[in-house]
């Protein structure tokens, strides 16, 4: 259990969740974040599930790291420590993936990975995010079906998005009361209220023209149209029994790429790297930088399609990439895992030449949508974790293998145990995988 002190310490959450993507969830997490903290209370994000760009828009908002609870990778004890790294906050608040419900079909181990089941782990109600943009009070019927679900969390109230005018929301409110379900806010649609997006999701954050503009605007939304104070009066104690360790660093010294290319790595790793005293230099490949000394390179996903032209043309990169690989350990996820390859075919089927320290060829002229969750049995070394052991992460990229010679790096299978083709590969001290790191078995 907890040590009574950071029981104390730990602040009531909510979970903020929706009946599917496109809801308004982000728009709404993010006024909260920032309508909270310019009250003046610390708020600490959360996202459920693996993703790996709404934590920096999180981390904007608040000022504080977002970090991701995934209760499909996740063993209870990882979650419990990530759980309490809200110690000292007023506030927790956690963003859902896609539906409330929505997770594997097969439960894992540990669950589906759902917000609603993450929410009843931790003890968060939920306040629900409906699109009401082209209903009334069916949309009273959605929440109730969400509120009485058998598997339902404490339901806090719901949160109305893109209503019509005074009318449409009160013939909303009125079914609401009649159902005894509360209305938190009743946002009106807005069209400039929108935040880019990009084949995978939101256009990252450190990409956004007008970030801050943007969330200093949906705070105001929140402030004007939302009850503020019910909202944090609904939000109940955290529960998380028996934290266990944050995730050992690969290395003692680790060269990570940060860029626009390279971005997508989940700060719990890096949070856990930093508590056990790693050091971690970051450089960008796209700036042609050499990685700097260290024992460890590592590739984290990102974009590289959207800069194969200048990937390619680093020629500084790729020489200290090939110099570090022939006497210690690089490894490459997803977009990294591709920069490692021969060539990267880009959306116009031009071929341009990456690394050449792995022969994967990977396209992304003729797309194709892989994602989900997947478990990997290490045949080889991958830094930090020997072979033999389970990993669990997740796949997410739109790229089609042409070409990979190299060995296999492990045996994925998907969430319900059906082998999926991306085994990773691996040269000598290279690897690489589609999949992103989340967790492992190993104790």
């Amino acid at each position: 259990m907890l040590p009574p002190a950071l029981r104390a310490e730990l602040p009531p959450g909510l979970m903020i969740g929706a009946p599917g993507s496109g809801s308004g969830k982000t728009t709404v997490t993010l006024g909260l974040l920032r309508a909270f903290r310019d009250a003046g209370l610390a708020v600490q994000p959360f996202k459920n599930g693996p993703d790996y760009i709404d934590p920096a828009f999180h981390r904007a908002a608040a000022g504080r790291p977002s970090y991701n609870l995934d209760g499909w990778s996740m063993a209870p004890a990882l979650i419990a420590a990530l759980a309490a790294r809200a110690a000292g906050a007023d506030l927790a608040l956690a963003e859902a993936s896609m539906g409330l419900y929505d997770g594997t079909s097969a439960p894992g181990a540990w669950g589906r990975g759902s917000g609603a089941e993450m929410a009843r782990h931790l003890g968060w109600p939920v306040v629900l995010v409906i699109d009401v943009a082209s209903t009334a009070q069916s949309a009273a019927a959605t929440a109730l079906g969400f509120a009485r679900h058998p598997d339902a969390p404490t339901f806090a109230g719901v949160i109305l998005n893109n209503v019509a005018g005074a009318r449409h929301e009160l013939m909303i409110r009125r079914e609401m009361a009649r159902l005894d379900l509360p209305v938190l806010g009743a946002l009106p649609r807005r069209s400039d209220l929108s935040l880019p997006e990009r084949h995978l999701g939101l256009v990252q954050a450190g990409e956004h023209v007008d970030l801050e503009g943007a969330i200093a605007r949906f705070a105001a939304l929140l402030r004007d149209h939302a009850d503020l104070g019910a909202i944090r009066a609904a939000a109940r104690p955290t529960c998380a029994p028996n934290p266990g360790p944050l995730p050992r660093p690969p290395a003692q010294r680790i060269a990570l790429a940060q860029d626009a290319a390279f971005s997508f790595i989940y700060p719990h790793l890096i949070a856990g790297w930093h508590a056990a005293g790693a050091e971690i230099v970051p450089f960008s490949p796209l700036a042609d930088e050499a990685p700097p000394e260290a024992d460890l390179v590592w590739l984290p996903g990102g974009y590289p399609e959207l800069h194969a032209g200048r990937l390619a043309a680093a020629t500084t990169f790729h020489k200290g990439l090939r110099r570090h690989a022939e006497t210690r350990p690089v490894h490459g996820e997803c977009g990294g895992y591709m920069v490692l390859g021969e060539g990267l075919v880009d959306a116009h089927g031009q071929r341009h030449a990456m690394t050449g320290l792995l022969g994967l060829v990977s396209s992304y002229e003729q797309r194709r949508l892989h994602l989900g969750y997947r478990r990997a049995k290490l045949l080889a070394t991958l830094p930090g974790h020997a072979p033999g052991t389970t990993l669990r992460g997740h796949e997410f990229h739109y790229s089609t293998i042409l070409a990979q010679p190299d060995e296999p790096l492990a045996r994925v299978t998907d969430a319900e145990a059906n082998p999926v083709p991306e085994t990773g590969a691996r040269r000598g001290q290279v690897t690489g995988s589609f999949f992103h790191l989340i967790a492992s078995e190993a104790p």
